[in-house]
């Protein structure tokens, strides 16, 4: 009796030794990638949209500079609703969309803008002043200014990040917060955004590179807010001793004191 319940005993710390070697299988990205031919169907792509609360710089070029000057509004002519960009070498000002999805642009009036793309607004612009013969050979350029992201969670460098440029990937968001940590949750990465008054999640699973590319959260619109969940030892973190009964060193202790009280219980019944 006494050497089958040591016998036990030992076997069962053994398994438990060798399970906490085992390498985990949830840390590892696009797992369902197992060659470089692997072709994946990808999301539409999504261009970046003017919203209301954006800022656009909005430049007219043309042959004659005093003409184009009528068009361009310079820093001294500060018009509430209109704010200095600080990402153009133009001494320009940068047009704030009002919450109905217009600008008030110089000689033209009021243009309703939300909803469009970049080079939307820039033809729509260059056409009425042609055919309004303000500026036959006008050249319009549209930047958007001051867009962001947030990057939440278990991630090296959460915060809020300027977006680069108009199609903007999760990946490159992660990228610019340093990846995540070992204690993301690399099976539910969430993308936040708000549309049309609406809150809508779209969760990814980065261990599955089909399942993140055809996510409608993998081109990330202005405001998005990227969510790494924390995985289930960091959460048992937050509570008192919430990994110990997991750990090996704790089944191990349970094991000594196991044999300590079979050895006692065979003494006396001896």
């Amino acid at each position: 009796m006494k050497t089958f319940l040591k016998t036990a005993i030992l076997t069962f710390v053994a398994i438990l030794a060798m399970s906490s070697c085992k390498t985990p299988a949830n840390i590892a990205y696009f797992q369902d990638a197992t060659n470089k031919d692997t072709i994946f169907q990808a999301a539409m792509v999504q261009t970046l949209k003017v919203s209301p609360g954006d800022k656009l710089m909005i430049v007219v070029s043309s042959k004659d500079p005093q003409l184009a000057a009528l068009f361009n509004l310079p820093i001294s002519g500060y018009r509430i609703g209109m704010s200095q960009s600080t990402n153009s070498s133009q001494s320009t000002m940068s047009y704030t969309v009002d919450p109905d999805g217009n600008i008030d642009f110089p000689v033209l009036g009021r243009m309703k803008v939300s909803d469009m793309q970049r080079s939307d607004i820039a033809e729509m612009i260059k056409k009425r002043l042609v055919d309004e013969n303000q500026c036959k050979d006008a050249v319009v350029t549209v930047e958007m200014d001051n867009l962001y992201i947030n990057v939440l969670g278990e991630v090296n460098r959460a915060g809020r990040y300027a977006m680069t440029k108009d199609q903007l990937t999760v990946f490159d968001a992660l990228g610019m917060a340093g990846d995540l940590n070992i204690q993301g949750q690399r099976e539910n990465v969430m993308v936040i955004r708000i549309e049309n008054g609406e809150t809508h999640t779209y969760s990814m699973d980065l261990t599955k590179l089909a399942d993140v590319t055809k996510s409608p959260g993998f081109y990330l619109q202005q405001n998005d807010v990227v969510y790494v969940e924390p995985n289930p030892y960091r959460k048992r973190q937050t509570t008192v001793n919430g990994n110990n009964a997991l750990s090996t060193s704790f089944w191990i202790s349970v094991a000594s004191l196991l044999m300590t009280v079979s050895n006692v219980v065979i003494n006396a019944t001896k």
